[in-house]
């Protein structure tokens, strides 16, 4: 049987609080764009995400007739909109706090959208008054439903 000494434990405690005390890493999420997925047609999965700022969130071409783009109005104020290319993926790093509408703009009216919370959602009424078509609406409203 060994000995573990007090200087091994000494040690090893130091180093868990120097990891402890790192600062978190930046995740990195993924979020497909499908004609069809677990929750229907022409859709983002997940549909829902809550992000960290510093966090990316990377728009999947999984199938290619798809892009993501923000939604005027439903940004936080200083976020910097983003549009992405039909068919190509995309990375979009989140810096600013709050809701974020994401639609696919050939399926918006289709309601092909998603909302992405970064931290917390500061700007909801704000980004629920944004106007829309209305079975994009309809996804908002449960998605909002869901987030609370």
């Amino acid at each position: 049987m060994k000995r573990i000494t007090l200087n091994a434990l000494a040690l090893a405690a130091g180093a868990m609080f120097t990891i402890a005390a790192l600062p978190a890493q930046a995740a990195d999420i993924d979020v497909k764009m499908l004609n069809k997925g677990a929750k229907g047609m022409m859709v983002f999965e997940p549909d829902f995400v809550h992000a960290a700022p510093g966090d990316t969130i990377h728009f999947i071409a999984t199938d290619k007739g798809h892009d993501a783009e923000s939604i005027e109005g439903m940004i936080p104020d200083g976020a910097q909109p983003f549009k992405g290319e039909i068919g190509k993926d995309l990375a979009v790093k989140v810096d600013k706090e709050g809701f974020y509408g994401v639609r696919c703009k050939p399926h918006f009216g289709m309601g092909m959208v998603m909302l992405l919370e970064v931290g917390k959602g500061t700007n909801a009424d704000a980004a629920k008054a944004a106007k829309m078509p209305p079975k994009a609406k309809e996804k908002f409203d449960a998605l909002f439903q869901a987030a609370n």
